[in-house]
């Protein structure tokens, strides 16, 4: 668990400088087998070298795929690896942080399962029939 929560950390705090958030926006929009750093530098409007050191930290903690294509080095975002960063981020939604070593509530509309993002949607809408997703009352 401890693994988890410092590679976690370790994203999230890469996250937390708004050039490397700005990055990762751009990497995601870009295409699917990669965006060239000359594009993203000219998307974020920084000096190369400080771009480089940007993309650096996001390939180390996993964010971001890096590729050599020729001269160019494409960046590609790690959807898999950002589905579990924003997962891990929602996952005491439903049980009150009471998560760790132990399996996730239902938190679906008749507690049929789903994936975390669908049981975000529904906590930020009250009227729907919602098991334990409801924002809780002070």
């Amino acid at each position: 668990m401890a693994k988890l929560l410092e590679r976690n950390a370790g994203r999230l705090a890469a996250l937390g400088h708004p050039v490397r958030l700005a990055i990762l926006r751009a990497v995601v929009k870009g295409p699917e087998d990669g965006t060239p750093a000359g594009d993203l530098q000219a998307k974020v409007r920084i000096p190369a070298s400080t771009l480089s050191h940007h993309l650096a930290t996001l390939n180390e903690t996993g964010l971001v795929k890096v590729e050599r294509s020729g001269n160019f080095l494409l960046y590609r975002c790690d959807f898999k690896a950002l589905r579990a960063l924003c997962d891990y981020v929602w996952e005491d939604c439903c049980s009150g942080g009471q998560t760790e070593g132990r399996a996730l509530p239902a938190c679906e509309v008749g507690g049929s399962g789903g994936d975390v993002a669908s049981r975000a949607s529904r906590r930020s809408h009250p009227d729907s029939n919602q098991v334990c997703c409801a924002p809780r009352k002070a």
